[in-house]
């Protein structure tokens, strides 16, 4: 009985075109099966559940961009840039802290509408910060991973210098299209507005702006999730923190996380022993990942080019220092 009820319950989602909630009750389903002891069909729900959506997210991102519910929001196309995402969460390394806090926002958005009937709001208003090549932005991509909702980029720099003079209304229009289209919308190069705005060398452009973000995240009251990130949070007014639900701060890996990062990378590649992945890990202190993946990149690739076989310790060494030398 309990079956056929969940069965209802996923075809009335589907009528409905309600997307979480359909995966929410076919995931049930697969876990009731899982208790029943049928493991396998368990497993083959969750791997049909998860193409389904990773095929439905890229499918309705373009359709919402492409066609815009309203009119006025057409505009919208020029002032964000999809950015698909794959992965979730279990595929980033991070420090300990900064996972737990982040498995806590993707908790509380799970169980939003239950927080809702008790007047509590969940966590949606993020501020990361951190060194380059942390993992700020992916994080803004498997947050919308883990709630299988688009991941919008708007890039303040850009928008900034496109739309001088017209900057606030462009902004405005953002807010407005976060009202009817849930998503993660991620502003990156946050500094370019946040700074403080006591700073001398500010254009009176940007303190407006500035001041209307302000107003827009406060008055803010949609489901979207709005992520800012930034490299230089010293240079960040302190009123912004009063703004955001969640500050987050990034710190540089340590030899755990990159002996971590470094061992997912290099699966599958011979050549490279524990121990060799133990002392790339101390070359690569001071490095973020986002570094250290490329140096691996790169390795890999010099392999593949010169015709070699195997990675060798110092191969992959020359291409750590080289980062170094970037940083």
């Amino acid at each position: 009985m309990a079956a056929a009820e969940k069965i209802k319950e996923l075809i009335k989602s589907y009528s409905e075109g309600d997307d979480e909630r359909f995966y929410a009750i076919a995931m049930q389903i697969a876990a009731m099966e899982a208790r029943k002891g049928h493991t396998k069909v368990a497993r083959d729900l969750k791997d049909a559940i998860d193409r389904v959506k990773s095929k439905r997210k890229l499918s309705n991102v373009r359709n919402i961009i492409e066609h815009p519910v309203k009119p006025e929001f057409r505009e919208i196309q020029d002032l964000i840039e999809v950015t698909e995402h794959k992965s979730g969460l279990e595929s980033m390394v991070l420090n300990p802290s900064v996972r737990t806090r982040l498995e806590r926002i993707v908790q509380e958005q799970q169980k939003r509408e239950e927080l809702r009937q008790y007047n509590l709001m969940p966590t949606r208003k993020i501020l990361l910060t951190g060194p380059p090549g942390c993992g700020k932005t992916m994080t803004a991509e498997a947050l919308a991973s883990e709630l299988a909702i688009p991941l919008f980029t708007i890039r303040l720099d850009g928008l900034i210098s496109r739309y001088m003079g017209e900057t606030i209304s462009k902004l405005k229009m953002i807010f407005d299209y976060m009202n009817t289209h849930r998503a993660v919308y991620l502003f990156d190069e946050f500094d370019s507005i946040g700074s403080h705005r006591h700073y001398g060398n500010d254009v009176g452009e940007i303190k407006r702006v500035l001041n209307s973000f302000l107003v827009y995240i406060e008055k803010d009251r949609s489901s979207s999730l709005i992520v800012a990130a930034t490299n230089m949070p010293e240079a960040l007014d302190k009123a912004l923190h009063r703004r955001f639900d969640e500050f987050i701060s990034y710190p540089l890996p340590g030899k755990d996380e990159i002996e971590k990062l470094l061992t997912k990378r290099l699966t599958g590649q011979k050549g490279i022993t524990r121990q060799d992945i133990h002392k790339i890990a101390d070359l690569s202190i001071g490095l973020g990942f986002a570094d250290i993946a490329r140096a691996v990149e790169d390795t890999i690739k010099e392999r593949i080019i010169s015709g070699r076989e195997e990675l060798s310790f110092e191969l992959l060494k020359v291409f750590i220092d080289r980062r170094k030398i970037l940083t």
